[in-house]
């Protein structure tokens, strides 16, 4: 934690509110106008997945489409990513991976490879089976997408952020960024039995009451995951910078914005902060108290006694109409 006497808060929300995770992630509001799918819907839009009733539990089911620059450029990569973000949005509602499938198109059986291996190790080392899909070998074009299939027996949720909880940022920062791309990687180069036990963390937290509420960290990073959560939660929130821990050879700004392979923003009542933190602190993951949940629709950035409006929802709504 430390002062930056030196941040441009209004100059710093001009940059991230112009950042391509940002503004991509307001494309969800369109979708959702199209398929007439949102607020009064049966299984609401906002979460990291769909999470269907069933039985004593929630069936969730969730899909990655992934980005096309990293399909061409980082083809293993973009396989490994597509299971792995995933995996990470069962976890971050509280639930355990089933099974994966996928869906290829790629110029030729060569262009295919490397997605499809990079697909198989992130299988292994989750341990969660890719158990189909489709699959064409003489497209137009390279990509790829997966969808998940995971059960939880209770939820943690978009919608039920409350007044009064602490907004916590836990992510393992014991890997590097990407050479191109704002991906902290902390997964490809990790010990498989300690990714595994770090995504059981969340269903732990979930099943013992210990956080209801959270998301995982996505492609529109701290910034653009906590609008999404406060935005479903009808609610506002203070994000104090000073508090965000980074990495020395990495900007605020680019943290603020990168996609970590292990990262979650939860929001926690004040009596379970401490058992949360030491949950994610004895697997050698920093979960920092960043910020906490408001009455109102006012996304507040703050830092050395300064703050700024980053946004209203109220007056400009982000993914939900």
């Amino acid at each position: 934690m430390s002062d930056r006497p030196d941040l441009n808060l209004e100059q710093l929300a001009t940059k991230l509110k112009q950042s391509l995770g940002i503004t991509q992630k307001q494309d969800i509001q369109i979708a959702s106008k199209i398929l007439g799918v949102g607020a009064d819907s049966e299984i609401q839009v906002g979460d990291d997945c769909a999470a269907i009733p069933d039985g004593d539990g929630y069936l969730l089911l969730a899909a990655e489409g992934m980005w096309h620059v990293l399909v061409e450029e980082d083809p293993w990569f973009a396989g490994w990513c597509a299971v792995m973000v995933n995996v990470s949005d069962i976890a971050a509602m509280g639930g355990r991976a089933i099974a994966v499938v996928d869906t290829i198109w790629t110029e030729d059986q060569t262009k295919a490879a490397p997605l499809m291996a990079g697909m198989k190790a992130a299988s292994q080392v989750f341990g969660v089976p890719i158990v189909g899909g489709h699959t064409n070998f003489h497209g137009a074009y390279n990509a790829l997408s997966v969808a998940i299939l995971g059960r939880a027996t209770t939820l943690i949720s978009s919608f039920v952020a409350q007044p009064g909880d602490l907004l916590v940022v836990a992510i393992d920062r014991s890997g590097e960024m990407h050479p191109k791309f704002p991906f902290w990687n902390a997964a490809t180069k990790a010990d498989p039995a300690k990714l595994k036990t770090n995504l059981n963390i969340l269903p732990y937290l979930a099943e013992h009451n210990l956080c209801l509420a959270g998301k995982d960290i996505s492609m529109g990073g701290i910034i653009g995951t906590l609008l999404m959560l406060i935005e479903a939660s009808k609610c506002g929130a203070v994000l104090d910078l000073d508090r965000i821990e980074h990495p020395e050879n990495v900007s605020l700004e680019t943290w603020l914005l990168c996609f970590p392979s292990y990262g979650f923003l939860l929001a926690i009542t004040p009596e379970n902060l401490n058992e949360v933190q030491q949950k994610f602190s004895a697997n050698n993951i920093s979960c920092n108290l960043v910020g906490e949940i408001t009455n109102g629709s006012e996304l507040v950035l703050k830092s050395n006694y300064q703050s700024h409006l980053f946004w209203d929802l109220e007056i400009d709504s982000f993914i939900l109409d």
